[in-house]
This record gives C-alpha cells, sequence and structure tokens, in this order.
C-alpha cells in the first residue's frame, strides 16, 4: 500500500513540474494582471483622488472669507496633486511587478543553460 502512495506522490510531482510553465504562463499571467490592477484599484480607493478633486473649491473648516477659501484652494490642490501621483507610483510598480512575472521564468532559465557551460 505505501508504495503505491509514493508512486502516486511521484507521479503527481513530475506531472506537477511539467505543468508549472504552462500555468506561469497561463493561469498565472491573469492571476497577476488581477492582482496588479487590483493593487491600483486599491490604493486609488486608499488616497481617493477625485474625492479631493470634487471637493476643491469647499473651504475647510468653514473659514467662507476669501484667505480661508484661497488657503483651502491650494492645500486641496497640492493633495490632489501628491495624491494623484502615488497612484501613478503604484500603477508603475505594479506594471513593474508584472513585468517581471513574465521575465523572471526566462531569466532563470538562462542563467541555468549558461551555468551548464
Amino acid at each position: 500500500m505505501n508504495i503505491i502512495v509514493l508512486q502516486r506522490i511521484a507521479l503527481e510531482f513530475f506531472l506537477d513540474f511539467i505543468y508549472f510553465p504552462i500555468w506561469w504562463y497561463t493561469g498565472g499571467i491573469v492571476y497577476a494582471a488581477k492582482y496588479c490592477i487590483n493593487l491600483t484599484l486599491s490604493a486609488n480607493d486608499q488616497l481617493a483622488p477625485m474625492l479631493w478633486l470634487k471637493n476643491l473649491l469647499v473651504p475647510m473648516f468653514g473659514q467662507y472669507d476669501w484667505q480661508g477659501r484661497l488657503v483651502s484652494f491650494f492645500m486641496r490642490l497640492v493633495n490632489v496633486i501628491f495624491r494623484e501621483l502615488m497612484v501613478f507610483f503604484v500603477g508603475m510598480c505594479a506594471c513593474i511587478l508584472f513585468v517581471l512575472w513574465l521575465i523572471v521564468p526566462l531569466f532563470v532559465c538562462i542563467m541555468f543553460v549558461l551555468s551548464l557551460r
């Protein structure tokens, strides 16, 4: 009985070893793309630059005089710019992460072949 289990485990290991590169470039790409998109959308939800842009002309702290409106406008403008740059930065990092997902197995295979020389 134990030998049958060991044979089955060995067969599954061999098939998984063969199937892994196929999964990496089919289902794995879909998984990585969804993860990167969700990462960017999550950063957008957390930082909410459009919410700050929507309230750009609303004075902060109920200061309806012209000085309060001026300070509120520029503070919110700086916030919108900074938050949008952060969302862009997270999006670029997610794109780099996705490209790394594609390149790393190829790089490992090339380095393995080069190490055999």
